[in-house]
């Protein structure tokens, strides 16, 4: 009998021990699977220590040589470099491919080693779970960043150039790529061309002058209705209109690009006379160099617009829908854009910018919305937001928008973008009919203008700023007040 009560007494002792093992060995799963999704490998080292110890000591070294990288240019500009690089991106996109596949195969046999022999059941089930859970938390980042990669890198091929313009300012291989270079003139152009248009017509047409050590930049806006273009003394239409392209309206800054393009025997080889003859014009309008030019069509600023999700404006004054002006009439309004605060979408942003039929000032009203736009975009542009909805972005891009900036340079471009961002103001100065006389424009008074809105002369200092030139002086939220016309901060013009 007393053996068969030590039995009875000792019996229950083992299935408690039981139970403290299987605790121990479920919690060592969970730490060394949780080890290797923290660092690849560091729970391989009690299972198979030498793999553990190389997976530990190549992620220790890339992640040592990638801080080193980040603080000797800055995380931002690194940043900028790698993504704006073919080559770079090249190179990136099967290092984190490998790197995902080496840490999705440290957690794996890290799971797989310390797998308790005997579990079964919910906490098998719990264990299984939580290793895939491990596996994605690895796995998902790093698929994204490969296929934002691969966007990217398909973005540059198809969206820059391969080849430099000739006479553009170009950046030097030294620690500042701009040493040298003063400004940079980009021509930025909105096309309407499409398949109910006849030819290329500018719809909107203005220059961004870069400050290359500042980062300041001022936008120029050219109205459509410009009249007496003078052409440079070396165009090959200086033969045909000598004194400019001068013929009173029916000579118009928008039909430029169309006499390029009806005279392309005068530019042999040149895949687009109308650019050609639109930067040159533009070049004596502003007596600036144009180096670079960037052009996006109308359906691809709708596109744009509805990829970034809308644009919130000021709406000052209303703005008629799908209008257009026949016989001195306004027809085919579809609907009105109201004054007021409000959040646009593609098709009415464009509207917004390009309609001109029922404005009281038709023309320079759309370029005082069109620099609204702009500022409005600019204010708006939130780098998570833009990260989220990048391969929408992206398709759009490569669908509707040419830059003639050369791949190889676009390093030195970041290094530009990052001074705009960081120091550098965006001010706009639109050449409207209250800045210029548009009919017999003054091209000396013109370049004046352009040379004071980029190099302003000295002020007195005892000079005191009106209230006009005070940010504060329209009430927030107004939307009675027109915006100037003259030189200010693109994101406070409306």
């Amino acid at each position: 009998m007393s053996e068969i009560g030590r039995h009875r007494r000792d019996k229950p002792a083992t299935p408690m021990l039981s139970e403290r093992a299987r605790s121990r060995l479920s919690r060592r799963f969970y730490v060394l699977t949780a080890a290797s999704t923290v660092v690849p490998g560091l729970g391989l080292i009690p299972s198979r220590r030498r793999t553990g110890q190389v997976m530990v000591g190549a992620f220790v070294l890339a992640l040592v040589g990638g801080v080193a990288y980040l603080l000797s240019k800055g995380v931002t500009t690194s940043v900028l470099e790698v993504g704006v690089s073919r080559r770079a991106l090249a190179v990136l996109i099967p290092v984190l491919v490998v790197g995902a596949l080496v840490w999705l195969f440290g957690i794996v046999a890290t799971a797989r080693d310390n797998m308790p022999a005997d579990v079964s059941g919910r906490p098998r089930v719990a264990m299984l779970l939580f290793a895939s859970f491990a596996a994605l938390l690895v796995i998902a980042p790093a698929a994204q960043a490969a296929r934002y990669a691969l966007i990217q890198r398909s973005v540059i091929g198809e969206v820059f150039s391969s080849i430099r313009p000739e006479g553009a300012a170009a950046p030097v291989d030294a620690e500042d790529p701009w040493e040298g270079t003063d400004r940079v003139n980009i021509l930025l152009v909105g096309s309407d061309a499409g398949p109910d248009r006849t030819g290329v017509r500018p719809d909107s047409t203005m220059v961004a002058s870069i400050d290359t050590t500042t980062g300041k930049t001022v936008l120029f806006g050219i109205p459509r209705n410009l009249q007496n273009i003078p052409l440079s003394p070396d165009s090959p239409l200086r033969a045909q209109y000598p004194d400019g392209y001068s013929c009173g309206d029916q000579c118009l800054f928008e039909y430029v690009w169309t006499l390029g393009e009806d005279n392309a025997g005068l530019f042999p080889g040149d895949p687009s006379p109308g650019l050609t003859v639109t930067k040159d014009a533009v070049s004596q309008i502003l007596g600036l160099d144009i180096d670079y030019t960037t052009i996006i069509d109308l359906k691809g600023f709708t596109e744009l617009v509805d990829a970034m999700g809308g644009v919130q404006i000021d709406v000052k004054e209303r703005v008629c829908i799908g209008c257009k002006v026949e016989g001195g009439v306004v027809v085919g309004t579809t609907g009105y854009i109201e004054p007021g605060v409000q959040r646009l979408d593609g098709y009415r942003a464009l509207w917004y910018s390009r309609s001109r039929a029922d404005s009281r000032d038709g023309d320079f009203s759309r370029m005082r919305r069109q620099r609204c736009m702009v500022g409005a975009l600019i204010n708006q542009v939130n780098p998570v937001s833009m990260l989220r909805r990048y391969p929408e972005l992206a398709a759009v891009l490569k669908k509707n928008v040419a830059v003639d900036i050369p791949q190889d340079d676009l390093s030195a471009w970041a290094v530009l973008v990052e001074r705009i961002q960081d120091g550098g103001s965006i001010k706009s100065l639109p050449l409207t009919n209250k800045v210029i006389d548009v009919t017999n424009p003054d091209y000396g008074v013109i370049h004046t203008k352009v040379r004071d809105a980029i190099d302003p002369p000295r002020r007195s200092a005892t000079k005191k700023p009106t209230s006009s030139a005070s940010p504060s002086a329209t009430p927030s939220g107004s939307s009675t007040t027109e915006p100037t016309d003259e030189l200010a901060d693109i994101t406070a013009t409306c």
